[in-house]
């Protein structure tokens, strides 16, 4: 990560309860998975001030693959912070700004994702994970954050994915507990 980068996140991180950013090491394990699992299409679903595009967008710059991110976020406000951010960092190149309802950005997809991020509305993970689950490739990842910390809000999704035998998931021991599941066919 670039001085510039890294001092944002640094500031970022300061944020993290008003802003419900996931974890340093939950933002270091991305950037490592996203280096080492060669993905380029990422839809991050809930982009708040930024701090996980950052991780996000710098780890496919820094990929070498040409990848790209798109995030959605809900309120306008945050994605105005986020986007803010982003171009401090000088990484706005990798990154596409999505505002409005979730559920209806990712109906109307024109790309397909071969990497997943989920951290938004907790009810509605389930809701996501039915919309993508038909359309990601064998090979695509999907992570969820807080499905420790907010496990009665995500169970419904948790069974389901756990039960279909086309993913492979396991909960990782990361704060607020992330999901990481391998769609296998």
């Amino acid at each position: 990560m670039n001085l510039i980068a890294q001092n944002i996140s640094n500031e970022l991180e300061k944020t993290q309860h008003e802003f419900w950013n996931i974890s340093h090491q939950t933002a270091e394990f991305i950037s490592m998975l996203i280096k080492i699992s060669k993905v380029r299409n990422v839809l991050e679903i809930g982009t708040s001030n930024g701090y996980s595009t950052l991780w996000i967008a710098d780890a496919l710059k820094d990929s070498g693959l040409n990848g790209h991110l798109t995030t959605i976020e809900y309120y306008e406000k945050r994605q105005c912070i986020a986007r803010e951010n982003i171009e401090r960092c000088n990484l706005s190149g990798f990154v596409t700004f999505k505002q409005g309802k979730a559920l209806e950005i990712i109906s109307a997809l024109d790309f397909i994702p071969d990497m997943v991020f989920i951290d938004a509305n907790k009810s509605e993970y389930i809701q996501y994970f039915d919309i993508l689950k038909d359309k990601l490739p064998v090979g695509a990842i999907i992570l969820a954050d807080n499905v420790v910390s907010h496990a009665a809000k995500v169970a419904d999704f948790l069974e389901e994915i756990k039960n279909d035998n086309r993913f492979q998931s396991q909960v990782l021991d990361l704060p607020a507990g992330l999901l990481m599941a391998l769609k296998l066919s």
